[in-house]
C-alpha cells in the first residue's frame, strides 16, 4: 500500500501568474507529539550533555540532532582535541569511559587527545543508559510560542515536518538556531563589525610511521606543553611551505590519534556567517580542497611524510562563532579580567581568550590573539544559560549569553559540556515542579552535578 504523499498541492495556475519572488506555502496539518518533559535539540558536546543530565534527574528527554551520529563537532567536525576539560561531572565520566575503551591518547584531565568513532559509539552508550529518546538526521525549522512562552518546535526529517511540545526546551545547536527561530535577540561576532572567528576544516590522516613525525605533532606522547605545541606548528608549516603550499592557517597542527592516524588541522575560512547556507557550502568545499592538496604536496616530499594520505574530512566544518542568544546575565569581558564569581555559577572557565586571525592577511602577522587580555578563572552563572526573551527556554554550549570577548574563551567543548549538564538538571527540575528555569535556584540543582560513576 503506498503511503501517503509528503508534499501538498498548491494553485499551479496562481503560480505561474505571480510576479513575485515569493511563494505561499500551503497550510497543512502536521503530526503532534508531546511525550516529552524536556526536548534538546543539537546533539553536540552541550546537547549530548543536556540531554544525559536531564534524563538521569527524571525527565523524559527528546534530543534532536542534524547529523548522522551524536557528539557534533567532537565527532562530525574531528575535532580529536579536548580543551578546559577537568570539572566535575560529565567531563570525568567521559574522560574515564574513554580510557576504559582505549580511545584517549594522554592522562591530563584538562587537555587530551581522543578518537572521535569511539566518541561516537561512547555517546550513544550513555544517552541509551540514561533513557534518552534520540533522533539524527532531524533539523529544527520553526518555533512557536504561546504569549512568552516556548511551546512548541517543527522539526524536518525524512519522516517529514513534526511538532514537539515540552515544558522546557534548550538550545545546544551551537549557532542558535533556536534562540534565533523562538525570537530571542542575539548577537554574533565583533560587536562593531559582525565579523566572526574562521573556519576549520579538519580531517583524519593515515601515516607510516607517527613516531618518525612527532617532531611535527603537538603534545605527542607528553604532557600538554604549549610552547611545544608552537614550535611544532612551525615546523609543520615549515614543511606545507616545503611542498610549494601556504596554509590558510598560519599555525597548522598535526595531532596524534592513534597508532598511524593523525588528525590534521591547517585551514582557516575567513567571514563566514554560519547561518549563510551558500557562504557554508562554499567555505565546505574550499576547505576540503585545501585539506587534500596540501596531504598530497607533503606526500610528494617523500621521507618522513611518504604514504600519507588522507582517509577522512569532517562532515561538518568546524564553527567557532555563531549567534549568542541573550539570557538573564550576559557574560563579558570584565568577568574574565576581575575572575568573577557567581553564587549560581554552573562552570569555571580556565581556558584563555582565543580569537583567531579575522583575514588571511591578519593570519600571515598573528594567527591567534588574546585580546590584550590576561584572563582569570572566572563563573558562567546559570542565568546565562536561561533566555531573556522567551521562558521555558535554555541554551547550552557556544549559544549560551556572552560577548565575543568571553566567548572567545568559554567556547571549547569542556565548557559546552559543563554547561548542557547544568541546563539539563535545571530543565528537568523545572518541568517536575511545573516551573520556569527561571524560577529554579541553582542550589537546588548543584549536588545534582557529580560523576555518575558507571563501571
Amino acid at each position: 500500500m503506498a503511503g501517503a504523499p509528503l508534499f501538498a498541492s498548491a494553485n499551479e495556475s496562481a503560480s505561474q501568474e505571480s510576479k513575485s519572488d515569493t511563494f505561499a506555502e500551503p497550510a497543512k496539518d502536521i503530526p503532534l507529539v508531546n511525550d516529552a518533559d524536556v526536548i534538546v535539540c543539537g546533539g553536540g558536546p552541550a546537547g549530548v550533555a543536556a540531554a544525559i543530565a536531564a534524563a538521569r534527574t527524571g525527565a523524559r528527554t527528546r534530543l534532536f540532532e542534524v547529523h548522522g551520529c551524536l557528539g557534533g563537532v567532537w565527532t562530525a567536525g574531528l575535532l580529536t582535541w579536548m580543551f578546559d576539560f577537568n570539572k566535575p561531572g560529565l567531563t570525568r565520566e567521559l574522560s574515564h569511559e574513554l580510557d576504559k575503551r582505549g580511545a584517549r591518547r594522554g592522562t591530563h584531565p584538562d587537555k587530551f587527545v581522543y578518537e572521535p568513532d569511539e566518541m561516537k559509539l561512547l555517546l550513544e552508550d550513555l544517552c541509551v543508559e540514561a533513557g534518552v529518546k534520540f533522533r539524527l538526521h532531524t533539523r529544527v525549522t520553526a518555533a512557536y510560542r504561546d504569549k512568552a512562552r516556548l511551546s512548541t518546535i517543527v522539526t524536518e526529517s525524512k519522516s517529514g515536518r513534526e511538532a514537539w511540545r515540552a515544558p522546557v526546551f534548550i538550545d545546544a545547536t551551537g549557532d542558535g538556531d533556536l534562540g534565533a527561530l523562538a525570537g530571542c535577540q542575539w548577537d554574533i561576532g565583533r560587536p562593531e563589525t559582525q565579523i566572526v572567528q574562521p573556519l576549520t576544516m579538519n580531517a583524519l590522516a593515515a601515516v607510516n610511521d607517527a613516531a618518525k613525525l612527532q617532531r611535527y605533532i603537538s603534545f605527542y606522547g607528553q604532557t600538554p606543553d604549549f610552547k611545544g605545541h608552537v614550535q611544532a606548528t612551525k615546523d609543520f608549516k615549515a614543511e606545507i611551505e616545503r611542498a610549494g603550499f601556504e596554509p590558510s592557517y598560519a599555525m597548522p597542527t598535526l595531532f596524534h590519534v592513534r597508532d598511524n592516524v593523525v588528525l590534521v588541522m591547517l585551514n582557516h575560512e575567513y567571514g563566514v556567517l554560519p547561518y549563510d547556507a551558500d557562504a557554508m557550502t562554499a567555505a565546505t568545499v574550499r576547505g576540503r580542497k585545501e585539506v587534500f592538496q596540501i596531504v598530497r604536496g607533503l606526500r610528494q616530499l617523500g621521507g618522513v611524510w611518504e604514504g600519507m594520505q588522507v582517509i577522512a574530512t569532517a562532515e561538518q566544518i568546524g564553527v567557532r562563532d555563531g549567534r549568542r542568544i541573550h539570557g538573564r546575565y550576559m557574560v563579558n569581558r570584565e568577568d574574565l579580567v576581575t575572575g568573577a564569581r557567581h553564587d549560581d555559577a554552573v562552570a569555571r572557565v580556565t581556558f584563555g581568550v582565543d580569537i583567531h586571525a579575522e583575514s588571511r592577511e591578519k593570519n600571515r602577522k598573528e594567527s591567534i590573539s588574546h585580546g590584550n587580555i590576561r584572563m582569570r578563572p572566572y563563573d558562567i552563572p546559570l542565568r546565562a544559560l536561561i533566555a531573556k526573551d522567551v521562558d521555558g527556554l535554555m541554551m547550552a554550549g557556544r549559544c549560551m549569553s556572552g560577548d565575543f570577548i568571553a566567548h572567545a574563551s568559554y567556547r571549547v567543548t569542556g565548557n559546552s559540556v559543563a554547561t548542557g549538564e547544568a541546563a539539563g538538571v535545571i530543565a528537568a527540575i523545572a518541568a517536575a515542579t511545573n516551573r520556569m528555569p527561571h524560577e529554579v535556584e541553582w542550589k537546588e540543582a548543584a549536588n545534582r552535578i557529580t560523576w555518575g560513576g558507571r563501571t
